[in-house]
């Protein structure tokens, strides 16, 4: 279980002890985040890079996977994981190790099955490309169901299923299932939320409106500090991805929900700093700029500190240039 990384409460986190050093370009000042900053996940995706899964085991010590899903991500995030983990899994005797070995190879050939469909349409995807995802994502499921078999309490898995079942299009049956599963593990945890917001979107199946509305909820119900009021940002990211005009989050209404958002998450002297929090923060910097905010916003580049992420900016024609206009922008 990961503690408290960098303080508590600070309007821009102190250097730890695993502060990864940072390459700002010398125009803006920002930097693309590597490893989550964190030294510790450099040396894991290092050895997952080099195909080492002894070294990898020793990487995974200070981090669970189970509740990680930041950790999680960058690990199956690396290219060749896919060449080895397999083998990992069928090779490793130790319980523990065998569920995260499972664990890394569900959520890496998700990604690896996402990587053969590409981002196309789904017309404009190939019957061979879809077999191939299909395969990947069937080692998926196989894999994940496993981990969750042998750690009943992890979150992560149930997180990963939802991610499969939507790329897979499982039904609404299995997804809520999956969902109710994620939850009963942790009511409150930021992945899963983000994860549904995007199954209630009407390009996957949901209706106007209801991804909105869950946000709301989820923000409504969650702790002053904890990073799910993010869902918010995003909601409304995609609502200004599905609208015809760009000035749609600009008005007194919105902007005055995203700063109570944030003031109630991000921003909130409980906030917790750990690994990937800056993504939380570019959510909310991106759906700021879009509402044209200019109060919270500069708190939360200040906090942000140039770290740029560019999944949330990805909307955007020009995503590190934007980023840079914004902060700019922020700094007066």
């Amino acid at each position: 279980m990961l503690g408290r990384l960098f303080g508590k409460g600070a309007e821009r986190p102190a250097q730890g002890p695993y502060a990864l050093p940072v390459e700002r370009k010398r125009w803006s000042r920002m930097y693309t985040l590597r490893a989550l900053g964190d030294t510790r996940v450099l040396a894991l995706t290092e050895a997952a890079r080099a195909g080492d899964w002894p070294a990898v085991k020793v990487a995974l010590a200070p981090f669970d996977l189970g509740r990680d899903r930041h950790v999680l991500r960058e690990l199956a995030s690396v290219d060749g994981v896919q060449e080895w983990i397999v083998q990992a899994v069928e090779q490793e005797e130790d319980t523990e190790l065998r569920a995260q070995a499972l664990l890394i190879s569900g959520a890496r050939h998700i990604i690896w099955g996402w990587e053969a469909r590409t981002a196309q349409l789904a017309a404009q995807v190939s019957r061979e490309q879809w077999e191939v995802f299909f395969e990947r994502l069937a080692i998926a499921e196989e894999h994940l169901l496993e981990a969750v078999e042998l750690r009943v309490e992890w979150v992560t898995p149930w997180v990963e299923l939802l991610t499969l079942g939507r790329g897979a299009s499982q039904g609404t049956e299995v997804n809520e299932a999956r969902l109710a599963g994620a939850l009963n593990r942790d009511p409150f945890d930021v992945h899963t939320h983000l994860e549904w917001l995007y199954h209630l979107l009407p390009r996957w199946g949901g209706t106007p409106g209801e991804g909105l509305a869950f946000a709301r909820q989820a923000v409504a119900r969650a702790p002053q500090g904890h990073p799910v009021g993010c869902v918010l940002a995003l909601a409304y990211i995609q609502v200004w991805e599905d609208e015809d005009t760009v000035d749609c989050l600009e008005t007194p209404e919105i902007r005055a929900e995203l700063r109570a958002a944030a003031g109630h998450s991000i921003l909130h002297p409980s906030y917790e700093f750990r690994p990937g929090w800056q993504r939380e923060f570019n959510l909310f910097a991106m759906a700021l700029a879009l509402a044209e905010e200019r109060d919270t916003i500069r708190r939360v580049f200040h906090t942000l500190d140039g770290a740029y992420l560019a999944g949330p900016w990805r909307g955007l024609a020009k995503p590190e240039k934007m980023f840079a206009r914004h902060q700019r922008r922020a700094r007066g």
